[in-house]
């Protein structure tokens, strides 16, 4: 596995040697001369946003470029004054990281009309013509890797290869309940749509029972990915559902909205040894934590490392007068166009595997960990 996101570190890090190489004395002269990429990242309150800011300003540094890197804290306002703030101070492109993709139409046109090519990073903005290319991983695999991951910690599948169930624990009924992402970040949908074509089935046949009845993405959507929104839904949900019975596995999007749900959940009686299965996604240092000490069950890791580098290649191609590589040109449609994309690959971590895939490769230092 590890020489598998070697070999694809690699071929990001090339493309992104080869996207702007051509022209790097052209870059590397108007950046000399104060050339300004803007870099527009929803919040602080994850480590995940810090990251990805972090990894995007000192690639386009590296090649030389000023970076304008802001955060908004997730108020849709103080993103859009940001992002006019950097146009006004002259910015060449922007990498934007939406908060909500259908509420920058403005902003964006105001980017045309000055010739400012705009990068969506991860978050898909919609409703605009207005966006050149999109970074991003393939988000309805990601949610088909946390249903599967999901699955096998509860023994319903007997490996992440699976497609049906398999596992010792095949037959069911099992209680199950959904968290989804904002309604307002284009993710939400691929990340539940992909999990729900893996979970679907089950509930159908009677293998998986969410006691709730709440399936629908809107009836599980958490606003702005607030973890404590996550927490007191999942509290209600078991005063309501679960006085007398046991969940045993919840579909959680993010880390963050995973925490949320964990601590509910410790609230409500569960304790390590009673706690249903519970998966994640980005990779945090606090829920690799908390896998380690046998709360949450899995997480995704997506490299945000080398989607940096594939944004700021992206940006870097364009300014150069090259065209961006992609590999997706059919399914990011934003209500206006088709955005052309580059898609990464994620993958499932479990205690059995974080060493290899997130301290080997340099993506959380061992140090911030408390090993058992």
């Amino acid at each position: 596995m590890l020489k598998k996101i070697t070999r694809i570190a690699a071929v990001a890090a090339a493309a992104a040697l080869v996207l702007s190489g051509c022209a790097a004395t052209t870059a590397d002269t108007d950046s000399a001369e104060g050339g300004l990429i803007g870099v527009s990242m929803p919040t602080q309150s994850s480590t995940r946003w810090i990251s990805d800011g972090e990894s995007i300003k000192a690639e386009l540094e590296a090649q030389g470029f000023t970076v304008d890197l802001q955060y908004a804290e997730d108020d849709i306002p103080t993103q859009v004054s940001q992002l006019e703030g950097m146009l006004t101070k002259g910015a060449k492109a922007l990498i934007i990281a939406a908060i909500d993709g259908t509420q920058l139409t403005d902003v964006l046109q105001a980017a045309a009309d000055a010739s400012v090519p705009v990068i969506a990073y991860d978050r898909l903005i919609r409703d605009s013509a207005n966006v050149n290319y999109y970074a991003t991983f393939d988000n309805f695999k990601v949610g088909v890797q946390q249903a599967t991951s999901l699955l096998v910690g509860m023994g319903v599948f007997a490996s992440e290869d699976s497609t049906s169930a398999d596992g010792p624990n095949a037959a069911g009924p099992w209680n199950i309940e959904l968290v989804a992402g904002s309604l307002d970040d284009n993710n939400a949908f691929f990340f539940f749509n992909g999990a729900m074509s893996i979970l679907q089935p089950l509930i159908d046949s009677g293998v998986l029972v969410v006691k709730s009845g709440q399936t629908d993405i809107e009836q599980v959507a958490t606003l702005r990915w607030d973890g404590a929104v996550a927490q007191k839904r999942m509290e209600d949900i078991l005063v309501g559902n679960y006085a007398s019975d046991t969940l045993h596995g919840v579909l959680s999007p993010y880390d963050g909205l995973s925490r949320g749900v964990i601590a509910a959940l410790v609230d409500a009686g569960y304790t390590k040894d009673t706690l249903p299965t519970i998966v994640g996604q980005d990779a945090e240092t606090a829920s690799v934590q908390s896998m380690l000490d046998g709360e949450q069950y899995s997480t995704i890791f997506k490299d945000t490392r080398e989607l940096a580098k594939v944004a700021v290649a992206m940006a870097v191609a364009i300014l150069n007068g090259a065209e961006p590589e992609v590999n997706d040109t059919s399914t990011y449609d934003n209500g206006v166009k088709v955005v052309p994309s580059f898609l990464l690959t994620p993958y499932i971590v479990t205690v059995d595997n974080y060493k290899e895939l997130l301290i080997d490769s340099g993506y959380i230092n061992e140090a911030d960990l408390v090993l058992p």
